[in-house]
């Protein structure tokens, strides 16, 4: 079994992962999959499949993770987590709500902070409780 360790960088890597996964599947700049295949949904061709099936891939693996890691009360707090912060962002003027643009880069990079935090979340439990998931375990 490989030791993984949970370091700054991991945790950057693992959130730079969701944001293009995130931003490759919708982003209010037009330059999407969203945009380009869904719709364009009558010029659909085998290209655009392909990147469709990349897409769902990387969702896949992050969204397993993240219920596997987290479970239903963790992905709460950790939209809790980031609502919060979103919500003081908002509540002292740091960010303005008078764009949609804007609400939706905050809604994309909440998406990203939830699915990196379940990409990291057994590591940091490994590190702060000593505890390692069963899937962890050595076979041998």
């Amino acid at each position: 079994m490989a030791k993984q360790q949970l370091s700054m960088a991991g945790v950057a890597l693992r959130f730079v992962a969701a944001i293009m996964l995130t931003f490759a599947t919708y982003n209010p700049e037009g330059v999407s999959y969203y945009h380009w295949a869904i719709l364009n949904w009558t010029e659909f061709d085998p290209l655009k499949a392909l990147a469709g099936v990349v897409l769902l891939i990387g969702w896949t693996i992050f969204l397993r993770a993240t219920s596997r890691s987290l479970g239903v009360f963790g992905l709460m707090l950790a939209l809790a987590f980031f609502g919060v912060i979103v919500w003081a962002l908002l509540y002292y003027g740091i960010i303005a709500t008078d764009s949609s643009r804007v609400i939706t880069y905050l809604v994309m990079f909440v998406v990203a902070g939830v699915l990196t935090a379940g990409m990291v979340w057994s590591l940091v439990r490994r590190r702060v409780s000593g505890q390692i998931d069963v899937d962890d375990v050595d076979g041998n």
